[in-house]
C-alpha cells in the first residue's frame, strides 16, 4: 500500500473540491492506482484559514507519505515550511518561481512542481472581455487577494489597458466576506459599474455572496473559473480546474515510479474555457455579442 497526502485550501462541504478530488481518483485510476487496494490518500480540507492549513501540513508530513498533492498556493506554502523532502505535487499555483517554490519551470530543483494556473496577462483579457459584454461601463472593481501573487498581478494587467477602455479600476481585497459586501455596496452607489473577480481561493470561498452582491446591483461581472458561471454568474475565462487534479495525478504516478520533482516541469494550462450564463445576462438586461457566443466553450441556459 503506498501512500499519498493532500492538503487543499478549500473547504470539505464545497461541491468544487469533491469534483477536483474525484478527477485525482479518477486520473490515479486510470493509470493503474486504487485507492485502498495498492495507494492511500490522505486528504485534509482546510479552508483558507493559515493556522489549520499549517496544522494540518505538520499532520500530513508526519504521516510519512511518499507524496504529497498540494492545492493552490497557501498549501505549497507551508507544505514547504514543513518539510523540504517529501516530494510535493502542486495544482493552481499562480507563480511558483517569483513565490520561491521552484528554481525554474523547466528545472524545479528542489521537491516541489507541479501545474501553474495563470498567464498574469489575463487580467487585461478579463477587462476587454467585460467592455465587449458591457460597452457602457466606466468604473470596475478589481476583487484580489493581497497576500496571493496573482491579485496584485492581474489588476495591474488590468490597469495596462484600462486607459485605452476608458475604464477607472478599484482593487478590493476578498480575504473578508464582511469587507466584500461593504466595498461592493459601497462601490456599486453609481452608473455604469462592473466587476473583475481575480484568482484566489479567498474568491472561491465567497463565491456564493460575489455571485449575490453583483445580482443585487446588476452589476457585470467576469469571473476566473466556470464555477462561478454554473453557480449563477454572468462569464468566466480561465483554465480548466479540474483537469489539473487529473493531470496532477500523472506526476504523482511518476513520482511513486521513482522520478524526482525537482526534474519534472512545471506545465502551464494548454487551455482555457469561456463560460457564458444567458439567463444571468437577460436579468441584468444584457445581450452578449455574437462574436462572445460563437467563442464560448459553454453556454449554460
Amino acid at each position: 500500500m503506498r501512500r499519498i497526502g493532500a492538503l487543499m485550501a478549500i473547504n470539505a462541504d464545497d461541491p468544487e473540491a469533491q469534483a477536483r478530488i474525484a478527477a485525482f481518483v479518477q486520473g490515479l485510476q486510470q493509470l493503474g492506482w486504487t485507492v485502498g487496494k495498492n495507494v492511500r490518500v490522505d486528504y485534509r480540507l482546510a479552508g483558507i484559514d493559515a493556522d489549520t492549513l499549517r496544522k494540518y501540513a505538520a499532520e500530513l508530513v508526519a504521516l510519512a507519505p511518499e507524496v504529497i498533492l498540494a492545492q493552490s498556493s497557501p498549501s505549497i506554502a507551508v507544505l514547504l515550511q514543513a518539510t523540504r523532502t517529501v516530494p510535493i505535487v502542486f495544482t493552481l499555483v499562480a507563480d511558483p518561481v517569483g513565490a520561491g517554490y521552484v528554481d525554474s519551470l523547466a528545472h524545479p530543483g528542489g521537491n516541489a512542481t507541479g501545474f501553474t494556473v495563470f498567464d498574469y496577462s489575463i487580467g487585461g483579457k478579463w477587462l476587454e472581455l467585460l467592455k465587449e459584454i458591457a460597452p457602457r461601463v466606466t468604473r470596475v472593481a478589481v476583487l484580489r487577494e493581497l497576500g496571493v501573487p496573482a491579485g496584485p498581478a492581474q489588476f495591474g494587467a488590468a490597469q495596462t489597458v484600462a486607459p485605452s477602455l476608458g475604464v477607472e479600476l478599484r482593487p478590493i481585497d476578498t480575504r473578508d466576506a464582511g469587507e466584500i459586501e461593504r466595498a461592493i455596496t459601497a462601490f456599486a452607489q453609481g452608473s455604469n459599474r462592473g466587476l473583475l473577480v481575480t484568482g484566489a481561493s479567498s474568491a472561491s470561498l465567497h463565491r456564493n455572496l460575489i455571485i449575490a452582491l453583483a445580482a443585487q446591483y446588476r452589476l457585470p461581472a467576469v469571473y476566473f473559473n466556470r464555477f462561478f458561471v454554473t453557480a449563477g454568474g454572468l462569464i468566466s475565462y480561465g483554465p480548466d480546474y479540474v483537469d489539473q487534479f487529473r493531470q496532477a495525478a500523472g506526476y504523482v504516478d511518476r513520482i511513486l515510479k521513482g522520478e524526482k520533482p525537482g526534474d519534472l516541469p512545471v506545465q502551464a494550462p494548454t487551455k482555457y474555457d469561456l463560460v457564458v450564463n444567458l439567463k444571468t445576462a437577460k436579468e441584468l438586461g444584457l445581450t452578449i455579442p455574437p462574436a462572445v457566443l460563437s467563442r464560448a466553450d459553454e453556454v449554460v441556459e
